[in-house]
């Protein structure tokens, strides 16, 4: 089954699982790539209480069950992804390095927004 957008407020405080079944952590939030309003990264809590944070995975390939969300990254991988203060913002300068961590191509848009939480 495949990402729907439509349904990603069903998807939010899911668990988000790497191709082995490791858990990586809840999912926060969804960032849709501003040009195709298609579901692109999920921020996913990951960290200790006391020190947790937001790390950014892409949701390209992902898949859904009723209990969590399969992506196609390692959880080392997502675990050491750029990330964001749980209250906090991705600032648009930062968009870059999450693209980059993952290989995927960073569209340059001129400076302007490339992902969007939803």
């Amino acid at each position: 089954m495949g990402f729907e957008a439509e349904n990603i407020r069903d998807w939010q405080g899911k668990a988000v699982v790497d191709p082995a079944g490791g858990k990586i952590g809840d999912m926060e939030a969804v960032y849709v790539d501003t040009q195709s309003d298609q579901p692109a990264f999920a921020t996913v809590v990951v960290g200790m209480i006391g020190r947790r944070r937001l790390a950014f995975v892409p949701l390209a390939g992902a898949t859904v069950s009723p209990d969590h969300v399969r992506v196609t990254v390692g959880k080392d991988l997502a675990k050491h992804a750029p990330s964001i203060d749980t209250d906090g913002e991705l600032a648009a300068e930062d968009e870059p390095a999450v693209f980059e961590h993952y290989g995927l191509a960073a569209a340059t848009t001129g400076g302007a927004r490339r992902l969007a939480r939803r």
